[in-house]
């Protein structure tokens, strides 16, 4: 994708947008609700059209690209009253593939995806994660060079989870390029080769996730705390004064600092004298997740 730009009306979602994906590549798409990544995936399959730029898959582009694309939305598009096989069978005749070319998709992905032994039951029957399993299988049966997945993991467990992540990266290594948004930062950090956070309609900074966290947190440690109960306001004006910010619920606070782990003893005495009771104080490193708050408070404090 090169100099992708996309507007409705007149806001402009996507702003010269560029991004390279390459075989065997797990690419994260990262941002906040509302910053373009549905606008984005809708304009790589074609269904939204760019008011400038080009996308490009496998050397092809317009209409020709859309045979070289799996696309596995958000929301299951399966056929809940068919079997998988049945399943698989309606989506590989839609997608062009003869009765016997279908017959050995079925096969092949199948077992890249590990529902061999589902294959003879109803859709509607399967737990989330099966039935997402099902999904990517459907999505690949005509060996796509690019593989999209819209929130693979919403709604599955973890174990679901898991299973998922095996075949992601089993078929990356086969070499196919993937392209998948989500919320789960752990998810993406464990999980892709490359992320990137769309912002402004352009994907930036983007990167290796432990390249992209050290660049921004260098060698700084977060400190947690886990209070035992809500912050008073003038606790609340003590913790801020600190350098503390509090996280979701407001029973835990975080703070990025180039302290050693000995001055967790310190800490404790000082939040006691205040009157501030923890459970817990414990040092960590930063993630994708620090990364994510810290780009999103950038933005927030912006003129």
């Amino acid at each position: 994708m090169a100099g992708l730009s996309v507007r409705y009306g007149n806001r402009e979602v996507l702003r010269g947008l560029n991004l390279q994906l390459g075989r065997s590549e797990i690419f994260g798409l990262l941002g906040p609700n509302g910053a373009g990544k549905t606008t984005l995936i809708r304009t790589i399959c074609g269904r939204v059209r760019a008011c400038s730029g080009q996308v490009s898959v496998a050397g092809e582009t317009g209409k020709k690209s859309m045979r070289h694309i799996g696309l596995v939305p958000q929301e299951l598009a399966l056929y809940p009253y068919l079997t998988v096989r049945e399943n698989l069978e309606a989506f590989g005749r839609l997608s062009g593939l003869s009765a016997t070319e279908t017959s050995q998709a079925i096969t092949w992905a199948s077992q890249a995806t590990d529902i061999t032994q589902r294959l003879d039951e109803r859709v509607d029957i399967l737990s989330g994660g099966w039935k997402r399993r099902v999904n990517i299988a459907a999505a690949i049966l005509h060996h796509p060079d690019l593989l999209i997945l819209d929130e693979p993991t919403v709604g599955v467990d973890v174990e679901a989870r898991n299973v998922l992540h095996d075949v992601l990266v089993h078929l990356s290594r086969a070499g196919m390029g993937i392209l998948l948004t989500t919320h789960d930062l752990d998810q993406a950090e464990a999980l892709c080769t490359t992320v990137g956070f769309l912002r402004d309609g352009k994907i930036t900074p983007q990167g290796t996730p432990r390249g992209l966290i050290a660049d921004a947190f260098g060698k700084h440690r977060e400190v947690i705390l886990e209070l035992r109960h809500l912050a008073t306001p003038d606790q609340s004006a003590i913790l801020h004064k600190a350098g503390f910010s509090p996280l979701k619920g407001g029973y835990s606070w975080i703070m990025l600092t180039g302290a050693s782990s000995h001055s967790l003893e310190r800490l404790s005495i000082a939040l006691n004298k205040a009157g501030i009771e923890t459970r817990e104080i414990r040092f960590r490193e930063p993630g994708l997740d620090s990364l994510f708050v810290s780009l999103t408070r950038d933005a927030e404090v912006a003129p």
